[in-house]
């Protein structure tokens, strides 16, 4: 195996170009202030000290740029995972706690190992089978479970009713006159003016100076004394590497949570990644993105960090501020890094309400109201499946929205497997091709031939549905003769389906109808002569087309 399939990195390396150093260096510098007061609020999110935030954004990014495929992909630590490691978590553990923050470090080893796993498996392409509808659905949801799982920090109030919006909103309502005032006005102010650098001054580090600016004010008035909760000491300096606590009876609770954190993070990051590399035309490799991905998150366990991923919104900001390779994400560690071992006393007076405004204007974005209309006016079960989706992460919390959201979308995957699309099939004359009669009614069928085509492989799980269609058409016309099946839409068959029509065959053979077949593909002819087909019924499996079936019958000339 050559060496850059191992490590990346030495290629991307071997072509780096002097003119790429000023891009790179630049887009690190504003991601970087972009990370730093995000990693600490999305760890508050995840129910941890904020600088363990600090702590995911470090070597874990350069983990995955030296093992990762994408060129701009911003990694680290990201909303809709913080939710997820607090729903799974907080019920086996109080967060901030030492046991919580132990089970969350073995979380991410898990995740980690897991990913590299699947990743020397060649699993990456599972992610074909996570339906963009429920994805879709969860993370809008999941979105407004994030903004009103804030709302403790805004507020000044203390609220236990855990990641469900109903208990949030009526515990909320029930507590509203315990809010605090100045801590309120603090986060209030805070969301609009990150709303107006959002919109007016998207590039602007916005959320830096909003922090720095609190910083300032709380310090200065010194109204943490008057009831407003900071961050307060933030440890400075790295953490020693450390092997995670690892206990048998871990693994087997935590598992359903890292499999959650799992699939929702690499739909996220590859989603992301796939999308750079189109625009900048370059293949993503999504066996790479897990191993790197998997690798980051090992490296982010033994700092006593939590569950990376790739984000929306950085590698967005990553992209536009000119990446051109991962040297980026590398520059951006070394900068957080930096902030760590010299800058964290800086902290100390940071309002949790700035934190909390941080985290409410980043998931605005996810909610996207448009997506549904689009997947209703294109498809409705799809459209449906987002909405099962998106009420279920709201009404159960986030993991049992997602797994209704799978179970849903599987049973829509089953019932359309099993129900194939078929059409009954007439002629255009003046165009000289066939078509399905119901979309072209003046198409001339033919006396005493019923023409069906198939568009689906045959199996066990739709032949129930394709044997009563053809008993309910031949029950509607007594006069027929022949059925002329077309097959040109059919890519396989099973067993089950040659015995099924095998039997079918046989039982109107016997009532003066025969059946013939059309269009029938290499593969699915080996299957059949391998049934003893040719011996059996000869020429009628062999016809090349509907027209030439029709011809050796004598309806057509």
């Amino acid at each position: 195996m050559m060496p850059q399939k191992i490590i990346p990195a030495l290629e991307w390396l071997k072509k780096y170009e002097r003119s790429d150093i000023g891009k790179d260096l630049s887009a690190g510098l504003i991601v970087a202030v972009m990370l730093v007061p995000q990693g600490m609020a999305y760890a508050m999110l995840a129910g941890l000290p904020p600088v363990i935030g600090l702590y995911a954004s470090t070597f874990p990014l350069i983990a995955y740029a030296l093992f990762g495929s994408s060129r701009q992909l911003a990694v680290g630590p990201v909303a809709m995972i913080s939710l997820l490691v607090f729903s799974g978590v907080s019920k086996l553990a109080q967060p901030g706690s030492g046991q919580y923050v132990s089970l969350v470090v073995v979380l991410t080893l898990m995740v980690g190992f897991i990913q590299v796993a699947m990743g020397f498996l060649r699993m990456g392409s599972f992610v074909n089978f996570l339906s963009h509808a429920v994805i879709s659905g969860f993370t809008s949801a999941a979105a407004i479970v994030i903004w009103l799982s804030q709302l403790n920090h805004l507020l000044g109030i203390k609220l236990s009713a855990g990641h469900s919006v109903i208990h949030l909103v009526v515990e909320a309502g029930q507590r509203i006159g315990e809010i605090h005032p100045v801590t309120l006005a603090i986060g209030m102010a805070s969301i609009a003016l990150l709303l107006i650098f959002k919109r007016k001054m998207p590039n602007f580090p916005g959320p830096l100076l909003v922090v720095a600016g609190s910083v300032l004010l709380v310090g200065f008035l010194r109204l943490d004394r008057m009831g407003v909760k900071i961050v307060g000491d933030v440890p400075r300096g790295l953490p020693g590497l450390s092997l995670p606590a690892l206990r048998p009876e871990s693994f087997g609770i935590l598992l359903p949570t890292a499999l959650t954190v799992l699939f929702v993070g690499f739909m996220e990051s590859i989603a992301v990644a796939e999308s750079i590399a189109a625009k900048e035309r370059y293949k993503i490799d999504s066996n790479l993105e897990l191993k790197g991905l998997g690798l980051a998150n090992i490296v982010s366990s033994f700092l006593s960090g939590y569950p990376v991923t790739g984000g929306f919104s950085r590698t967005a900001v990553n992209y536009q501020a000119g990446a051109r390779t991962p040297f980026a994400s590398i520059f951006t560690a070394l900068i957080v890094i930096l902030t760590i071992v010299l800058l964290t006393p800086l902290f100390y007076h940071l309002p949790n309400a700035v934190l909390a405004a941080i985290i409410m204007v980043a998931v605005i974005g996810l909610i996207d109201v448009r997506d549904a209309k689009h997947l209703f006016r294109v498809k409705k079960i799809d459209g449906w499946t987002f909405l099962l989706t998106f009420i279920a992460t709201l009404v159960f919390g986030s993991q049992k929205g997602i797994l209704m959201g799978v179970a849903f979308s599987l049973l829509v995957f089953i019932w359309r497997s099993s129900h194939p699309h078929t059409a009954e099939i007439g002629y255009l004359e003046k165009e000289g091709v066939f078509r399905n009669v119901n979309r072209f009614p003046e198409a001339k069928t033919f006396p005493e031939v019923l023409i069906l085509r198939i568009d689906a492989s045959l199996y066990f799980a739709n032949m129930a549905f394709c044997e009563n269609l053809l008993r309910k058409k031949i029950a509607d016309e007594p006069d027929l003769k022949w059925i002329l099946i077309d097959l040109s839409g059919v890519n396989d068959i099973d067993a089950v389906a040659i015995d099924t029509l095998e039997e079918l065959m046989e039982d109107y053979q016997e009532k003066g109808i025969d059946f013939l077949f059309a269009g029938m593909k290499g593969p699915v002819r080996d299957l059949v002569a391998r049934a003893g087909w040719n011996e059996k019924y000869g020429k009628r499996i062999q016809y090349f087309s509907i027209k030439h079936a029709l011809q050796v019958i004598g309806m057509m000339t």
